[in-house]
């Protein structure tokens, strides 16, 4: 089953996680063929220990038609997709597993479980999405944000988005994350409300209020990725031609912008959520093992820098 991985970005991320221990993940509800392969293929390369939350026959049952050798992982049986995502929110919270990753059900169940206020995983930060990308036109794994949580994003919401994503970058190698404030324009202008939330986060960013790293915007996207376009437009900047990150205006323009660069460039991506008590792997059915196994790793290094900050 295990498929070979090539090679890009994802393996450099994935290098960094060698040596390192597997981390135990609630998989909630793995009852379908990709999501429970994705799964025991991250514990069979070392990411993470399953503890795979579903109904138990069920997933013995597709186990036994797929091919898939589940070995001794643990089984927690439950009746169906909504106790999957209560009981899976559940073994995070009495500390048996310091991961959360998405199988078969849908988005919405395993996040309401996650935003209840009675029994959920929030924090004081504000929950946002990321992909994680490797565009093979792109120098380094790129940080798209948010394309899947937050509709329209407040200033204020863009703080805890922004902040989310370099804490991502930072667990991921990167030293000194640089993030591009995507804006359709590189200059400020109040017809364009997303150009001064651009302006207003760098002075931010300035003054503390959002730490570990440099910001820059507005800038288009052009101006964002190439240095050359951005020295055309007289735009000086640390950030051009090599962000680590980029901060959407809101999420339809971040999600059009990540499923452009999957299927227009053949780029893979990681999904992940980011501001909960834990790190959330979100896969799809439509990604790759090579994602699923990138998204196993990112959390991987996400959930040990967590266990080595006091």
């Amino acid at each position: 089953m295990s498929q070979q991985i090539g090679t890009g970005k994802y393996e450099r991320v994935l290098a960094r996680c060698q040596g390192l221990e597997p981390i135990p993940t609630a998989v909630a509800h793995p009852c379908e063929a990709t999501a429970l392969s994705g799964a025991v293929e991250a514990a069979q390369r070392g990411l993470i220990r399953p503890l795979l939350v579903g109904p138990a026959a069920r997933i013995r049952e597709i186990a036994a038609s797929e091919g898939i050798d589940l070995g001794d992982l643990e089984i927690v049986d439950v009746p169906h997709s909504n106790a999957s995502a209560a009981k899976a929110v559940e073994l995070i919270k009495e500390g048996r597993a310091e991961i959360l990753m998405k199988g078969s059900l849908h988005t919405d169940e395993l996040m309401s479980a996650i935003v209840s206020r009675e029994g959920g995983l929030r924090t004081a930060r504000r929950i946002s999405h990321v992909f994680v990308m490797d565009v093979p036109t792109y120098h380094k794994v790129l940080i798209v944000t948010d394309g899947a949580i937050n509709i329209a994003p407040t200033l204020e919401d863009k703080v805890d988005i922004c902040q989310n994503a370099i804490d991502l970058a930072i667990s991921l190698g990167v030293e000194k994350p640089k993030v591009a404030i995507l804006c359709a324009v590189e200059t400020v202008t109040s017809k364009m409300p997303a150009t001064i939330d651009a302006a207003a986060l760098c002075k931010m960013a300035e003054r503390g209020q959002i730490k570990g790293a440099i910001l820059d915007g507005p800038l288009a996207f052009d101006n964002a990725i190439s240095k050359q376009a951005a020295q055309t437009k007289g735009i000086k900047s640390e950030v051009a031609g090599d962000p680590d990150i980029l901060l959407a205006p809101d999420l339809e323009a971040g999600n059009i912008l990540a499923k452009q660069l999957s299927f227009l460039a053949n780029a893979d991506s990681a999904g992940m959520v980011l501001g909960a008590r834990v790190p959330v792997i979100l896969t799809s059915r439509a990604d790759s093992v090579r994602s699923r196994i990138a998204s196993c790793a990112v959390a991987m290094l996400v959930a040990h820098a967590r266990r080595a900050k006091p």
